[in-house]
């Protein structure tokens, strides 16, 4: 799905923010507030959520934080007030609702990741040649579309952001 996201590129802020050279990780946390938020409990996912990129993921200029999309401001549901968009990994790496961002040395401890680190990897890329333990990942159905597509490595992005992962086994480093 393409979606209209207003925003800018992630790096404008990391950029201004000058993080130190030994940080090679950015850590994402969303809002949580367990008086505000009291059946978020239930959920049994340890709050508040956090995801993570590389740095060099984080600087790409596809991976963007975004306040609105169809040219208005981005509702609750969509992530409000600021949500992380990361177009060439799986949608649970486009954490919504951030307030706190962190520059750290090591591979941050992901939600899912510490969830089920079987299932759900930390790079997270679009790869249809590694199926998820529970189903296949070489087709999907695009919204409006009657009939499935092939799925495309890095969700059609490869030009733009395969050379980031040369060298590595992305069906290890899922």
């Amino acid at each position: 799905m393409v979606i209209p996201w207003i925003g800018f590129s992630l790096s404008n802020v990391i950029s201004r923010a000058e993080p130190l050279s030994k940080a090679k990780y950015v850590a994402f946390d969303t809002f949580y507030d367990a008086k505000q938020m009291p059946l978020a409990r239930a959920s049994r996912i340890p709050l508040p959520y956090r995801e993570g990129l590389r740095m060099d993921e984080a600087m790409h200029p596809l991976t963007m934080l975004t306040f609105g999309l169809y040219g208005e401001t981005l509702p609750t549901q969509n992530g409000a007030p600021i949500r992380l968009v990361v177009p060439w990994k799986y949608g649970f790496k486009s954490i919504k609702s951030i307030v706190k961002i962190t520059f750290v040395e090591k591979e941050p401890h992901t939600t899912w990741s510490q969830m089920n680190s079987q299932e759900y990897g930390f790079y997270s890329n679009v790869n249809p040649d590694v199926d998820h333990p529970r189903w296949s990942q070489a087709s999907e159905r695009r919204i409006r579309d009657f009939f499935k597509r092939k799925t495309l490595p890095f969700n059609g992005y490869a030009d733009q952001v395969a050379s980031l992962y040369s060298g590595m086994d992305l069906r290890k480093n899922y």
